[in-house]
Order: structure tokens, then sequence, then C-alpha cells
């Protein structure tokens, strides 16, 4: 399980969506191979598209700088290995109170 290795660098999610981001991230890297940052990108953005609303952006790799705007509870930055995570929601405003997929 990939993401009881994650670190988390900041985040201002509810515990809950921080966990199935965590979740999503350990699925994606179990499915493809870490050097394929875009497709583990696209796993996670439409999953959490899925379970809370459009708007999502997710952006995975080695070395990266980023500054985003970000609709409140809509934030984590985490590594898993050597990979970072930006999850963020810029969009439309999140569904918080959605049920993550299973």
């Amino acid at each position: 399980m990939m993401e009881s290795r994650a670190v988390i660098g900041d985040t201002d999610m509810l515990q809950a969506m921080q966990k199935d981001a965590l979740r999503l991230a350990g699925k994606a890297l179990d499915n493809y191979e870490a050097i394929d940052s875009t497709e583990i990108a696209r796993f996670i953005k439409k999953e959490f598209d899925r379970s809370y609303g459009p708007g999502w952006q997710c952006i995975v790799g080695t070395d990266f700088g980023s500054f985003v705007t970000h609709h409140s509870g809509c934030f984590i930055y985490f590594g898993i290995g050597n990979l970072a995570i930006l999850l963020f929601n810029a969009g439309e405003q999140a569904n918080l109170t959605a049920k993550p997929a299973a």
C-alpha cells in the first residue's frame, strides 16, 4: 500500500478527502509506472471530479514549482516515494460533502 508511505507537505482538505487523495494516489501507482506521471495525474483528477464535482487539477512529477489559487478546503500537496502530487480545485466549488468512491 503505497499511500501508507505518503508524506503530506501542505493541505487544507478535510481528513476524509485527504485519505481519499492518498488512497487514489496509491491505486494509481498500482496501475501505472511511476514514470507515467501524466496517467497518474489523469486518474486522480478524474476520480476527484467524479466524487467531488468538476474543476480539480492534478500535477504529478519529481521536480516542479507551483503557485496556485484554490477553493478553501480543496488543496493537498504530498509526496509518495520520489513523486510529488499537487491536487487542488480552482474551478467550480467542490462538493465537500460527497462520498468518496469505493
